[in-house]
């Protein structure tokens, strides 16, 4: 669970509409948006290399910020969406929503899976064959988990691991309302032919 919440710098940007947005390109910055919560949506700029740098650490799009905007008020947001150049892959554009702390909101969280040498299906040469490496719950702002745990511990060739099998973190739920699954752990290739041809044999038989 994360226990600090990363600052987010940006600046105001002076003016709106499409001529704003390139001149501010032209000026090495990102154009944004900020919303919600009730209030007037906020034209914002961000450093184009400080964004690029966030985005390559991974899990933007589920990371609860703070807002640091020079003149204002901190405001909690979260990011919505990054709109790319469709050739350079290179962000243009980024929304941002605020968050109250009791806000609920639906967000793809990160599946780590441990203790995978404490598999027997594993050591018995069984892989680990994962369905979701993200499973979108809806959470908390006050509240989002960096990751959900999956404990391979005891887990044999055939086991299969659904949602309900997990610990999730408090107040957080699956957005889907299935039991749906996560992984399984698979036979090896050379174990499945010998079970098939024990079933040949026995129907010959």
């Amino acid at each position: 669970m994360a226990n600090e919440i990363p600052d987010l710098q940006a600046t105001v940007r002076a003016g709106t509409g499409k001529g704003a947005a390139r001149q501010a390109r032209r000026d090495g910055l990102v154009p944004g948006i900020v919303y919600g919560d009730g209030k007037e949506p906020q034209a914002i700029n961000m450093n184009f290399n400080y964004l690029l740098k966030l985005l390559k650490q991974g899990r933007f799009l589920s990371t609860l910020f703070n807002l640091k905007v020079e003149g204002q008020d901190d405001v909690r947001v979260i990011c919505r969406a990054v709109q790319r150049d469709v050739v350079k892959d290179l962000p243009t554009h980024v929304d941002f929503m605020r968050l109250r702390r009791n806000s609920r909101i639906n967000l793809f969280i990160h599946v780590d899976f441990v203790n995978a040498d404490q598999a027997p299906g594993i050591k018995r040469g069984g892989t680990l064959v994962i369905v979701r490496n993200e499973v979108e719950l809806e959470v908390t702002a006050s509240d989002i988990p960096d990751h959900i745990t999956v404990d391979l511990a005891g887990k044999q060739i055939g086991d299969v691991i659904h949602i309900n099998d997990i610990v999730l973190p408090n107040g957080a739920k699956p957005t889907i309302d299935r039991n749906f699954v996560i992984a399984n752990i698979s036979a090896p290739s050379g174990l499945v032919s010998e079970e098939n041809a024990a079933e040949d044999e026995a129907s010959a038989e």
